[in-house]
Order: structure tokens, then C-alpha cells, then sequence
């Protein structure tokens, strides 16, 4: 959980570099807790008859947006490469899953020594 909250207290920084595990780790809470909500909300809805409750699982997105694309460029920078690869899905993917540059880069020194 402390990877989840390490990224929200870095909610809007997109210098430096992001280890695989900050990055995995934020985005499998993120899954979790989008889960969470859902089953909530869907759970809520049938017993109560109300559909118009996915308003939280909105804000929830909204509130999450700019620590998730934050952290994937840190990601990409641990790499070696420009943040921008974000929006290109595969390449990101592959690259997020890639490990670290060895030793200190353009974006900062690397964070598996600190």
C-alpha cells in the first residue's frame, strides 16, 4: 500500500524515475480499489434500485488520472526514454515491463540505488 500512496504524494511530478515495482504496484491497487468500487456500487444499485450511482467510480478516475500518467512517465524515464511513449499502448507496455537503466540518466540517478 505504500507504493500506492508514495505515487498520490508525487500526484502531479513528472521528473525523475519510477522503479517497476512503484509502477505495478500503483496500478495493481488502482485495479483493486476500481474493483472495489464497482462491486460496491453494482452491489448497492440491485438493492436499492438506484442506477445513477457510478458518479463516485467517475471522480475516482478523475482523481487518479494525473498520478497514473505522472508515474508512467517517471516509468518511462527509469528507462531511458522520452515520457511520451505513454501514449503509444504497446510500446509502453513493453517498456513499463523492460527493467531499470543501469545507473544515472538523463531524468535523474537510478532509483533501484537510493
Amino acid at each position: 500500500m505504500n507504493w500506492y500512496v508514495d505515487v498520490l504524494k508525487k500526484y502531479a511530478v513528472f521528473e525523475g524515475r519510477a522503479r517497476r515495482k512503484e509502477y505495478w504496484m500503483f496500478a495493481l491497487f488502482n485495479i483493486i480499489i476500481s474493483f472495489v468500487i464497482g462491486f460496491v456500487l453494482g452491489f448497492l444499485g440491485s438493492i436499492t434500485g438506484i442506477t445513477q450511482l457510478g458518479t463516485l467510480s467517475y471522480l475516482y478516475t478523475l482523481a487518479i488520472l494525473c498520478p497514473a500518467i505522472a508515474v508512467g512517465v517517471r516509468r518511462m524515464h527509469d528507462t531511458g526514454r522520452s515520457g511520451w511513449w505513454i501514449i503509444v499502448p504497446i510500446a509502453n507496455l513493453v517498456f513499463a515491463c523492460m527493467d531499470s537503466q543501469p545507473g544515472a540518466n538523463e531524468y535523474g540517478p537510478n532509483p533501484k540505488m537510493a
